[in-house]
């Protein structure tokens, strides 16, 4: 299959504004290239953007949930004390709580029951 385009140079023979001629092996190999880099960066632009909108599967905490620190980590305060709820989960498992500085990872909290 030949490629064809349109030679704006005047001919030097009939002055004519442009002729046909074929497209150099050069050229097809960059327009072939500049083709599967530009669908390789959609692909890759769409994946990115399609696993950041999810959550993962085995998340351990909701926005909204209360959780409660283990014993030893806040020792001489009940329950009660302890418990906070989650205002945000990070992408990499840690979350974020209201009234509590930091991230935190799953092994702070007690289990659910």
């Amino acid at each position: 299959m030949a490629i064809y385009t349109l030679n704006w140079a005047p001919s030097a023979t009939d002055g004519s504004p442009g002729r046909l001629s074929r497209m150099g092996k050069r050229t097809k190999l960059l327009l072939k290239s500049l083709a599967v880099t530009l669908g390789t960066l959609g692909v890759g632009l769409w994946m990115r953007r399609r696993r950041a909108h999810r959550l993962p599967q085995n998340v351990w905490a909701r926005p909204g949930m209360k959780v409660t620190f283990r014993a030893e980590l806040m020792p001489g305060r009940d329950a009660a004390q302890r418990t906070f709820r989650v205002k945000k989960i990070l992408p990499n498992g840690r979350i974020i709580l209201d009234g509590v500085s930091g991230e935190h990872v799953e092994a702070e909290f007690e289990t659910a029951h």
